[in-house]
């Protein structure tokens, strides 16, 4: 486990590491698939958002900030400005190309990492040395570098640019001989909380709620499986690709074959300038097997009373942790959100921020929202820590990137799973309100765990019922 450094330790970035410089080429040819493969034993990252026609990746670490606390949040947005405040990009032609981190957040500020946690901290980006943009049908392969701070950024451009060119070369000759997948049987499936405690603790909840001590309280369970050999990420993510293409997919690979992964559906905050984006998605239900089954299931979702309510609590809430912070805020019609196996609920939010002081600070105000933690936030969270036998670690929270301007796009990583060698743990969790019925919130959290077991192959169906 990694231990909290001394806060008053620090020095600033550029007294530890020097200068930052990137330096980008054009690579066509290169896969952000086969920039991945050819990464497996290194640090690696990955997003992407095919509603916005762009996708990063990174391997190797040129930086790493950590941080732990109940200001984990600003010490990562204070050590970040301090990393970009000098840095140089030798070529800016494609501004996505410039320097980005990647990284995210626990669930919770006093997070310990446990077994399946070992190598997470409470806050953990990643500057990669590597980094590959896709965006315009075009790719860009960046180098992420420090140097002396009183050396010319410009005099290192030739070892730059031989650095890159030999890794380019390099990407493209490994994207001649991909290689395959081979699928591999769990040796075991459990999970570690049965039917009956699920529904005690709905039950214990259900009585802060009569009582009026409390509104919504999301609750979540496990899924752990093991395998015979390591745990196929890269075919994970690829089945993710092809089947949840409208979800934001994501990898963070800290040490090698320990790796956060996920495709979630839901946006937690994304920034640039002072232009802020959210969204409330709470309230599910299942596709139909026919255009007509699946409409009816979703006018079933808009009229059910108890999804319309799980809703609102979300949608009322991001509007006052963001009204705080805004000129304008926009709260557009609730509609439907559908993803190949589950509908939601859906209200995009959009809104002017009074400063322009980047992603984080939005990140730290709406995290956890209700859609995840519950309402009152505090007594949520609360009954979250006492209630669940398994940590969460970085399911539910937020997972993303933050550029060179402070800006970013962030996730709330649900539909996730961390792998650690043979072993992975999934999470799934569910909006529990007055009315809900713990079997239909037992058969939600099976619905929400199909999409990570699909992706490791596993038809196993025994968690369905209770």
């Amino acid at each position: 486990m990694t231990a909290a450094p001394d806060e008053t330790a620090y020095r600033s970035i550029p007294e530890q590491y020097g200068r930052l410089v990137s330096y980008s080429l054009p690579c066509p040819g290169v896969s952000l698939v086969g920039f991945l493969r050819q990464a497996l034993g290194e640090p690696r990252f990955y997003w992407e958002s095919s509603r916005d026609h762009v996708a990063f990746a990174g391997f190797g670490a040129a930086l790493e900030l950590m941080a732990w606390g109940a200001d984990r949040f600003e010490t990562i947005r204070r050590r970040a400005a301090e990393l970009f405040s000098d840095a140089v990009v030798l070529d800016d032609r494609e501004p996505l190309a410039g320097p980005r981190l990647f990284g995210g957040f626990a669930f919770r500020d006093d997070f310990v990492p446990d077994v399946a946690w070992a190598d997470f901290t409470p806050a953990h980006f990643v500057l990669p040395h590597y980094q590959l943009v896709s965006v315009g049908g075009e790719k860009w392969l960046t180098i992420n570098v420090h140097i002396p701070p009183d050396d010319a950024p410009r005099a290192v451009l030739p070892e730059l640019e031989a650095a890159l060119r030999a890794r380019i070369a390099a990407l493209r000759e490994g994207e001649a001989a991909p290689a395959q997948l081979a699928t591999q049987q769990p040796t075991a499936i459990s999970y570690p909380m049965p039917y009956e405690a699920w529904a005690q603790k709905i039950a214990d909840a259900q009585a802060q709620m009569v009582a009026g001590t409390l509104n919504k309280v999301v609750l979540s369970r496990v899924c752990e499986v093991r395998f015979p050999a390591r745990v196929q990420v890269d075919g994970a993510l690829k089945y993710l690709t092809g089947h949840y293409a409208e979800c934001y997919r994501f990898l963070f690979e800290p040490q090698p074959y320990r790796a956060f992964y996920g495709a979630t559906p839901e946006l937690l905050a994304e920034v640039s300038g002072q232009s802020v984006r959210t969204m409330a998605l709470a309230g599910s239900i299942r596709r139909g097997t026919t255009p007509e089954e699946d409409a009816g299931y979703a006018r079933q979702l808009l009229n059910d009373p108890k999804e319309r309510y799980e809703h609102a609590v979300v949608v009322e809430k991001l509007r006052e942790r963001l009204g705080r912070m805004v000129d304008a805020l926009h709260v557009a019609e609730t509609g439907i959100y559908r993803l190949s196996n589950i509908q939601h609920l859906y209200t995009p939010i959009t809104g002017r921020l009074q400063e322009n002081s980047g992603v984080l600070p939005v990140v730290a105000a709406l995290h956890p929202t209700p859609a995840l933690g519950g309402d009152p936030r505090e007594r949520a969270m609360q009954i979250i820590r006492e209630s669940e036998p398994v940590p969460r670690g970085w399911y539910a929270a937020p997972v993303g990137w933050l550029d060179r301007h402070m800006d970013g796009q962030f996730a709330v990583a649900i539909r996730s799973a961390v792998a650690q060698e043979r072993r992975v743990w999934l999470y799934a969790g569910a909006g529990i309100v007055a009315e809900s019925v713990p079997e239909k919130e037992w058969a939600e959290t099976a619905l929400k765990f199909r999409p990570m077991l699909d992706a490791l192959g596993i038809r196993e169906q025994s968690h369905v019922e209770p």
